[in-house]
């Protein structure tokens, strides 16, 4: 996997549990983050209701790797919406796909096959963030719109926040029909080079096929609230390209497990 990755990531391997973190975020000891591979099946999280087994053996490898206690977790019951928790204590949240917190031992925890996890950090009010924006999302603007609710909430300043775009379906395979071609099209009329952004791809079965590049539209949202070009930094990776090391659910369909998105303020060492 290591000759996969771009210059911003570092790869990991822990007997056999493999994740990723970005160099940007290392930088500052008072956060863990990572997002997790496969690691040969041994990491999955599912939602419960599939396998709450698995899901707790996933949480207790990766949690053992990164030295977090498994009942700081606060993984959301994800629906492809665009509403974003303040998270102040351990609890249960559903219908919610962004969570943000300034609290000390919280580890906000979002999963995905294929959709685009954004995890976000604020050095200089130590918020936290972690944003499923799956193509439903990223429609939404939820990345921009957990960005608002940092700066109401605890006073951030964009210019201060970094976002990392975490591995998720790039434009080279995330091929979508008319439909949703619209709806992104109608949404973004106003993007730079929505050309690049929507590209029109091949026709198959007397159907049109087009190919979004939700990364770059992800990228000009936060740029648009504020964010500096260089604090938005991608992973660079398409889990479906690289599904042999990433659950994809565009190549594994309903069989496909989940990734995780991970970040938690631990407080300086």
């Amino acid at each position: 996997m290591q000759k996969n990755l771009n210059s911003n990531l570092i790869y990991n391997n822990q007997d056999g549990i493999e994740y990723i973190q970005f160099e940007n975020l290392l930088q500052y000891p008072q956060i863990t983050h990572c997002y997790t591979l496969r690691s040969g099946n041994k990491l999955n999280f599912p939602p419960k209701y599939k396998d709450e087994e698995k899901l707790k053996q996933s949480y207790k490898l990766i949690c053992d790797c990164l030295k977090l206690d498994i009942n700081t977790i606060i993984k959301p019951h994800q629906t492809h919406t665009d509403n974003v928790e303040v998270v102040e204590n351990i609890k249960e949240l559903n219908d919610v796909d962004g969570m943000i917190t300034n609290k000390e031992n919280i580890t906000l925890l979002t999963t995905s096959a294929d959709c685009t996890s954004l995890i976000f950090y604020d050095p200089s009010q130590k918020v936290i963030g972690n944003a499923h924006s799956g193509w439903k999302g990223t429609l939404q603007a939820i990345g921009k719109k957990l960005v608002e609710k940092m700066i109401n909430q605890y006073n951030s300043k964009p210019e201060d926040i970094i976002c990392c775009i975490c591995p998720c379906i790039k434009q080279c395979c995330f091929e979508v029909e008319e439909d949703v071609r619209k709806l992104f099209e109608n949404r973004y009329n106003y993007m730079e080079n929505l050309d690049k952004i929507i590209k029109k791809g091949s026709i198959i079965d007397g159907k049109q096929k087009y190919h979004i590049d939700t990364t770059e539209i992800n990228r000009q949202l936060l740029k648009q609230i504020g964010l500096k070009d260089k604090n938005i930094i991608d992973s660079g990776i398409c889990t479906k390209c690289h599904s042999e090391h990433f659950h994809s659910y565009r190549v594994d369909k309903e069989n496909s497990g989940r990734n995780a998105a991970i970040i938690n303020v631990r407080g300086e060492k």
